[in-house]
């Protein structure tokens, strides 16, 4: 530590003028702090025990994140917030040794062989729930998006394919997650003092009342599934139950019910939000849309997912989705052990760190007119983890690292290569607080005007010319 070092600032508004600016209007809360102090600031946007530091220069982003365990402990009870939502054994709420084991255990659904085992699934599923819509039907992206990603994680996830409990599971995890679907109501999330349960007609006893019926639902599952094992199975429930620590025991129901539960919220509903921004822009912009077809019609009828998730203008698209409109704003925290310098400031122990994902990717040091969509950056460019950290980074970044992008990919690349979409209007859509996410205001409405007319394979090579 040396004695040039700067004390890392921020606004002078009101504690609790933050906090209703955060909850209500992150963006704008964000951005504001954004222009005063570019790398990183104080904030009391957040309630809780310890003071906050948002970062956003990948320089000190990539410190904190490298530097886990040592100089900064990525400890459970920041992560409190996420509690009630899924448990107190969700890989989340675990910290060091035991969050270490949990994701040794869980890593392996989510790479690799089985990895690609879900693609023709993620297909299937794709064009069943497009089927369904008819000609010159409008309706909300978000709401399709999210039917996708609830049946995907139902199968790949849970292994449930149809029934009575898949049809209840599907119903209630939607209803539930609607429950924080805006600002206002998010607010139940973000503050521990409303959370009280005044009878059906508040949010918190809607959500504890659907958190009770989902809950003994998934016990049932795990009971029958324990005892009708089936060694064979390649869902990521039955692959959880198959593994054993390093003393020889399972993972115990509680356990199993918090991941699966973390799986669901997580990888269900950001997921399809980043979808529905995906949809959104490629519509919004019609030269996105006519290159990105270009592409897709070189794999010809019935491509292969193994190809499509290879393509890279639909890579890039992709990524610019999560760059422009992400779902995630931060990290998740870190404490400082002891006083630590990051880019010239000092942090004192016990300082709550976060690298704030959203700022970085708007930084226009990083990314030349940042509110401009343009996925030729990802052609052009190659950006490293701490410039381009949709699922953040370090020991907390999300297992779902590698599924989450691959699903993105098939299912933006199924619907565009067999469906005509159009926006229902023209009015921008905007980032708006939903839970502990962001996501379309409106949920991007559109209108289905039925299936794509096949076209004929177009080369590579006359592709890359017109690029």
């Amino acid at each position: 530590m040396t004695s040039m070092t700067k004390t890392v600032s921020g606004s002078k508004t009101p504690g609790f003028l933050q906090q209703i600016n955060w909850a209500f209007d992150p963006v704008s809360y964000l951005e504001t702090n954004h222009q005063k102090y570019p790398d990183l600031f104080f904030t009391q946007a957040a309630s809780g025990n310890y003071p906050i530091v948002y970062i956003s220069h990948p320089q000190g982003i990539q410190q904190i994140l490298t530097n886990d365990k040592k100089l900064f402990l990525a400890s459970s009870e920041t992560n409190d917030i996420f509690r009630p939502l899924l448990g107190d054994y969700s890989l989340i709420l675990l910290e060091k040794e035991p969050h270490q084991q949990r994701r040794q255990l869980l890593a392996p659904p989510f790479h690799g062989e089985r990895l690609y085992s879900y693609g023709q699934s993620i297909c299937r599923i794709t064009q069943e729930v497009m089927n369904r819509l008819g000609v010159g039907n409008q309706f909300t992206a978000r709401k399709i998006t999210q039917s996708i990603t609830m049946q995907v994680i139902l199968e790949v996830v849970f292994g449930i394919y149809e029934g009575e409990r898949y049809q209840q599971l599907k119903t209630l995890l939607g209803k539930m997650l609607d429950i924080f679907n805006s600002p206002v109501s998010s607010a139940f999330l973000l503050f521990s003092a409303l959370q009280i349960n005044l009878g059906s007609w508040s949010p918190w006893g809607q959500f504890l009342r659907q958190r009770a019926k989902i809950d003994e639902l998934i016990y049932q599952e795990i009971a029958e599934r324990r005892a009708n094992f089936d060694p064979n199975a390649t869902d990521i429930l039955s692959l959880l139950m198959s593994v054993r620590y390093e003393d020889g025991q399972p993972m115990t129901d509680k356990e199993l019910r918090d991941e699966l539960m973390t799986l669901l919220v997580a990888g269900h509903d950001t997921t399809a939000t980043a979808m529905a921004w995906g949809l959104y822009w490629i519509h919004h912009l019609p030269e996105v849309k006519e290159k990105l077809l270009q592409e897709l019609a070189t794999l010809g009828n019935n491509p292969d997912p193994m190809e499509m998730v290879r393509l890279p203008y639909l890579s890039a698209v992709c990524n610019e989705t999560l760059r422009i409109t992400p779902v995630a704003m931060l990290t998740f925290p870190r404490i400082a052990q002891e006083p630590v310098e990051v880019m010239g400031y000092t942090i004192e122990p016990g300082t709550a760190v976060l690298g704030c994902m959203f700022l970085t990717h708007q930084r226009e040091d990083l990314y030349p007119n940042p509110k401009q969509f343009k996925p030729e950056r990802f052609l052009e460019n190659k950006y490293s983890p701490y410039e381009f950290i949709p699922f953040g980074g370090g020991a907390r970044r999300c297992v779902g690292d590698a599924l989450a992008p691959f699903e993105l990919k098939l299912v933006l690349g199924t619907i565009m290569s067999n469906y005509e979409l159009s926006l229902a209007d023209n009015r921008p859509e905007k980032l708006q607080r939903r839970g502990l996410t962001l996501g379309p205001a409106r949920g991007v409405k559109m209108i289905f005007n039925g299936k794509r007319q096949q076209k004929s394979v177009m080369s590579q090579e006359s592709l890359v010319s017109s690029h």
